[in-house]
């Protein structure tokens, strides 16, 4: 499990996260809503070490991801990542691009992160894609390479930052479609998102995230179908 007690985070002076405490069980869906500059891309952050933290702890499988001693290129491999923007290398074809961490990161053959790759652009529905370059697909097609490639580390958590915010509104759906079926699937998986509808259908909680903190959590029907809190309330209102 992902265990987060009282992380706080800032940048300079400005206190992004202060004081958060959430925990996401072994095959549970955990959805993230709040508006802009609340906390929310950074707590994913801080979970993935790409951010440090200034109080608190936080743990993967009891292995605290801040710790001198944790080795973080190791642990990252347990944990997949999706940003908004895919970042793919446009000189190495859709195959090529979901091989390479399996190859230089796990130390894997060509020929075994191939059958790894390929099999993961299938599941995402880019089996026909894998001799193309990045450049040639839609935004939602490289967004579901940027899936497949995390999805090639197999790791037990995926973290998804506003994953269709960069899309355009006809390619939401699509790459929406694929993050339903790895919740299916039994993934892990914490979603900042803006995707309230989508929150609601997938999620087993919602966290809504106001000024740094949680404000209200709790099983979707309550935090988006009946919100306890007025600032939820109010919120929800303004996106739906």
């Amino acid at each position: 499990m992902i265990e987060i007690n009282n992380v706080h985070k800032s940048f300079g002076d400005l206190e992004v996260i202060k004081g958060v405490s959430l925990t996401v069980n072994k095959g549970e869906v955990v959805s993230i809503i709040g508006g802009s500059g609340s906390g929310k891309s950074t707590l994913l952050m801080c979970i993935n070490g790409l951010e440090s933290i200034q109080q608190g702890s936080i743990r993967v499988d009891g292995q605290e991801v801040h710790s001198s001693s944790t080795d973080l290129n190791k642990l990252r491999q347990k944990i997949g990542i999706v940003f908004q923007q895919w970042n793919a290398f446009p000189h190495l074809t859709v195959l090529e691009n979901v091989m390479l961490a399996p190859r230089k990161v796990l130390g894997l053959s060509k020929q075994e992160a191939e059958a790894i790759a390929v099999t993961q652009l299938q599941h995402v529905g880019l089996g026909d894609k894998l001799k193309v370059f990045p450049g040639k697909l839609s935004g939602g097609q490289q967004q579901r390479m940027a899936i497949a490639r995390a999805l090639a580390m197999n790791p037990d958590y995926m973290l998804f930052d506003e994953a269709t915010s960069a899309l355009d509104p006809q390619l939401v759906g699509e790459v929406l479609d694929t993050m339903r079926k790895l919740a299916e699937d039994g993934m892990t998986m914490v979603l900042v998102t803006h995707e309230i509808r989508f929150a609601r259908d997938v999620s087993d909680r919602v966290a809504f995230f106001r000024n740094g903190l949680v404000h209200e959590i709790g099983a979707p029907e309550q935090v988006i179908g009946n919100p306890q809190k007025a600032e939820t309330a109010d919120f929800l209102k303004s996106v739906l």
